[in-house]
């Protein structure tokens, strides 16, 4: 059961990852298509920031949670945690300020609520001293 738990959550985790590079990237490269009015009311002027943010802290916890969990290295859960902790507080926000706007919103929060939940059934690893 442990090894089906990992190779679930290390994969979902890697489909997050490439999921919010991409995105993160076209927010960065100017969103073209998205209308920039959506951030009328936020603190950004354009999709740059909220691009990055994605890019470096969604898409970089992802990817580090799932090398970590794929590598049972002792901080799997750990980062795991985490990182669906910032899925979901990005989602929050990112509702907060755009409302909702696509299906990829419920997917993600989906996503990130069974990160969670897969992460608790991860078993710990003690690290080796």
């Amino acid at each position: 059961m442990e090894k089906i738990i990992r190779y679930t959550l290390g994969s979902l985790l890697m489909i997050v990852a490439l999921n919010a590079f991409g995105g993160g990237y076209y927010g960065m490269a100017g969103a073209k298509d998205v209308p920039i009015e959506l951030l009328e009311g936020s603190p950004f002027k354009d999709y740059f920031i909220p691009g990055l943010f994605l890019f470096v802290f969604v898409g970089g916890s992802a990817l580090i949670s799932s090398v970590a969990v794929f590598k049972r290295h002792p901080v799997a859960r750990r980062v795991s945690f985490l990182c669906g902790f910032i899925i979901l507080v990005w989602i929050a926000v990112q509702v907060a300020i755009i409302g909702y706007v696509s299906w990829m919103q419920p997917a993600t929060t989906i996503a990130g609520i069974i990160i969670l939940f897969l992460t608790y059934l991860l078993p710990q690893r003690k690290a080796f001293i």
